[in-house]
């Protein structure tokens, strides 16, 4: 079972057995350098674009839709929105109109089919009110594939020595880590081609996009209490009252304290009386 370990990984990582595995990384190498064979070009593109709309949620849903149809996925996509400004203003008694100015921001990462990749950046830019930035950059991997490939094919082929080799016990176990190590390697490359076949044929889009300051108008209770008092007149009229009403109750309390009132009454009177005497008493 351990035989053919490697053969089924070269299967499931989807790139098969290709002639080029079915020889040696040298005799590879010396076909490309003679012209023997052709090395396929890995060249992995990406766009990043950021430009003005008029709308921000109908362009996300009208790029979601152009990206459905033309076979691209969606990875990320955020909208978000940051006040600029905001005031209340009184609206009516018991409401105020609350005025926020805000900008709103989308962004979008994209995978779009790399022969698609221009007509679907010039569909972009008509959508756009104008276009800040634009760019497209091309990243050849060929070699960095090549190198992946070629270093899997030593890896297999000394896999496959080793296991034929006939394993003293006392090195066994340091042959099974040595295999184990290099499959790890082995698996590491076809997994890194994988995802430079990937990247080649799906480019990465960034898109950027925002719309103009807007001003957003909503009515909102009045929280300002004094706002709530009632009118001038009104106000004299209920004030009249709570004075009379006070004046009453300061009669009452008068009334209910007699008995103290006849005392200071009584003291005061007894007092002025004391001073006529002694007067009197001094003139004789």
């Amino acid at each position: 079972m351990k035989k053919y370990f490697i053969y089924c990984v070269f299967a499931i990582t989807a790139f098969g057995c290709s002639n080029m595995e079915k020889e040696s990384s040298a005799d590879a190498i010396e076909k490309i350098e003679n012209g023997e064979a052709v090395m396929e070009a890995k060249i992995i593109k990406t766009a990043d674009m950021k430009f003005r709309v008029k709308d921000v949620q109908d362009t996300k849903e009208k790029l979601s839709a152009v990206l459905k149809a033309g076979g691209g996925t969606i990875a990320e996509v955020s909208i978000s929105s940051t006040i600029q400004n905001t005031e209340k203003v009184k609206y009516k008694t018991d409401s105020l109109l609350e005025l926020t100015a805000y900008r709103t921001e989308g962004m979008i990462l994209a995978k779009v089919p790399s022969e698609k990749l221009d007509d679907f950046t010039n569909k972009v830019a008509r959508m756009a009110v104008f276009v800040d930035h634009q760019s497209m950059k091309f990243d050849d991997q060929s070699l960095d594939y090549l190198v992946n490939e070629l270093k899997s094919i030593n890896r297999a082929e000394a896999t496959a020595s080793m296991e034929k080799a006939k394993k003293e016990p006392a090195t066994v176990q340091k042959n099974v880590k040595q295999q184990l190590a290099m499959k790890d390697e082995y698996v590491d490359k076809k997994v890194r081609n994988m995802s430079i076949n990937s990247r080649v044929q799906y480019s990465d889009v960034t898109l950027s996009f925002y719309q103009d300051h807007t001003v957003k108008q909503i009515v909102v209770g009045n929280d300002n209490l004094s706002d709530y008092h009632p009118p001038f007149f009104q106000r004299l009229v209920i004030n009249l009252q709570n004075g009379w009403f006070i004046f009453k109750e300061f009669i009452l309390i008068l009334f209910n304290m007699w008995s103290i009132l006849l005392l200071i009454a009584g003291a005061y009177f007894g007092y002025r009386y004391y001073k006529r005497q002694q007067k009197k008493k001094l003139l004789a």
